[in-house]
């Protein structure tokens, strides 16, 4: 350990699931609940998903507990994004260094898509910085749908809908089940191109997994019936998995 990190101070990225309170560990929720400062990404309206998810166990806090909110614009400007995460890390740093423990929520896991990455890369050389993992949207959305994401020699990939066409098509021509996270903006073109790669049935869509307003759509042709050219919200992904299976669970 470096000798200028603080010896009681630390800096935690801690999962707190997809969006069922219930899905948080039980080490996440102490930690929460142990936490002088918490830290989480808001939205301009001070509107965290995160900071919701773990709202019960925050009540459950000591009064002492403060919250650090860190607004981050939805913008595509990585400037502006870098500046947020350069000013919020100078806070944690003085808050470690202080000798305080500072919790950072992270939607589903930590340094799976997750934005703690960034935070933890600026201040990991001289922070103590621990991670608690989170169950993660792919997870979630196989456990919803009652649906094994692999068996046996089947092979696995992750993709976000961010990609390119081709990187798209050829995940879906080399892996068994792949899923595609940040489907929202992106959804019309992974329905086009999950039927250029003949995997349209194969499809699942899934929108606010754990929410109150989860969905799930198991034929993935209804989308473009119902809402013709529209995108999707950031909360989607799509679970594509082989259909024939039956000898494999025999």
């Amino acid at each position: 350990m470096n000798n200028s990190k603080s010896e009681t101070g630390c800096f935690y990225g801690v999962g707190v699931g997809p969006g069922d309170p219930e899905l948080l560990t039980l080490k996440a929720a102490r930690l929460i609940r142990e936490a002088d400062v918490v830290a989480y990404l808001c939205n301009d309206q001070g509107h965290s998903q995160a900071r919701q998810i773990a709202a019960q166990v925050l009540k459950e806090a000591d009064p002492s507990q403060t919250e650090m909110p860190i607004e981050l614009p939805m913008c595509e400007d990585r400037r502006i994004a870098n500046a947020v995460y350069d000013e919020a890390a100078i806070l944690i740093r003085e808050h470690v260094s202080a000798g305080l423990t500072v919790v950072f929520l992270c939607e589903g896991d930590p340094l799976f898509f997750g934005s703690f990455a960034y935070l933890l890369n600026r201040l990991q050389s001289d922070c103590r910085c621990m991670v608690v993992p989170g169950i993660s949207s792919p997870q979630a959305a196989s456990a919803a749908l009652s649906l094994p994401l692999t068996l046996l020699k089947e092979s696995y990939s992750v993709i976000s809908g961010r990609h390119s066409d081709a990187s798209i098509l050829n995940t879906l021509g080399s892996y068994d089940s792949v899923v595609i996270m940040k489907a929202g903006k992106s959804r019309q073109r992974i329905l086009k191109l999950l039927a250029e790669s003949g995997r349209l049935a194969q499809a699942s869509y899934l929108e606010y997994i754990g929410r109150d307003n989860e969905r799930i759509v198991n034929d993935v042709t209804t989308l473009d019936r119902e809402a013709p050219g529209q995108a999707g919200p950031y909360f989607s992904l799509f679970v594509i998995t082989p259909q024939r299976r039956t000898e494999d669970l025999g």
